[in-house]
């Protein structure tokens, strides 16, 4: 039976990188009456902003109650200032989905301090931000949880697909979220990874790439890509009641890509 948070929702739960992908689709999926969602999106186009008014319009009609926020995570204070939003605005905080990030393929060889700064800054730095920031309130929360999205780069290391700053930024978030699950499992805040394989996008020049997508569902052992909606489905897993004893775990939805 699940406990309303104090501010009257049965849970408060901030998704970034909600506009499209994997935000968009778990917030699709756990919207509901007496749920709140803070729907965060870096918002760097138009475009982007108006994907992210869509989910919201759709969660909204399905019975929940959104707000949206766009902000660079990369940018200093702006961890703090995704969090700050959400509990001005529903005066609670129970569930951190820490979605948002890029992978982007390049040699160790050619990787250059700017490149690996901006991975660094965008993915293992602004977890640890959301995470300090968000600390307070999870911890007064009877369904506190968190989940950070990692990546099979981190995994499984190949010549022919390079993700040298991607595969290192995510590694970095994996060994803090670990940490943030030690650190908050006495007061029964739990923390989990989920590391997909290779998923289908909704927008950009790869979605509609039809020879990327087939080279990737070659690579795959079970013969296809994942779609947004089979990674939301752990996530909202882990962010139930039935999983309150998982913490600190890496959990792979990657069709057996990293088997071997």
């Amino acid at each position: 039976m699940s406990v309303p948070s104090p501010a009257g929702f049965d849970r408060v739960v901030l998704i970034t990188g909600a506009g499209s992908g994997i935000g968009a689709a778990l917030a699709r999926r756990i919207a509901a009456p007496r749920t709140a969602l803070m729907l965060h999106a870096r918002g760097a186009d138009e475009a982007s902003r108006q994907r992210l008014a869509q989910v919201a319009a759709d969660c909204s009609a399905t019975g929940a109650q959104c707000a949206m926020l766009c902000a660079d995570l990369a940018e200093r204070g702006a961890a703090d200032h995704v969090v700050h939003q959400t509990l001005a605005s529903f005066g609670a905080l129970d569930q951190l989905v820490a979605n948002a990030g890029h992978a982007q393929r390049q040699t160790l060889h050619a990787l250059d301090p700017d490149t690996f700064s901006a991975a660094w800054a965008a993915m293992p730095a602004a977890f640890a931000a959301l995470v300090k920031r968000a600390s307070p309130a999870l911890e007064t929360s009877k369904r506190g949880r968190v989940v950070a999205l990692s990546s099979f780069v981190a995994h499984r290391y190949r010549a022919d697909t390079p993700f040298a700053a991607t595969a290192a930024a995510k590694a970095a978030l994996e060994s803090l979220a670990k940490t943030a699950a030690a650190e908050l499992a006495p007061h029964g805040v739990t923390v989990n990874c989920v590391a997909p394989g290779y998923t289908r996008k909704d927008h950009g020049p790869s979605a509609v790439n039809a020879s990327v997508w087939q080279h990737a569902a070659e690579a795959t052992p079970l013969g296809h890509v994942a779609e947004p909606a089979d990674i939301a489905a752990l996530i909202a897993f882990l962010l139930s009641d039935e999983a309150r004893h998982i913490t600190g775990q890496v959990i792979h939805v990657d069709g057996g890509l990293t088997l071997g």
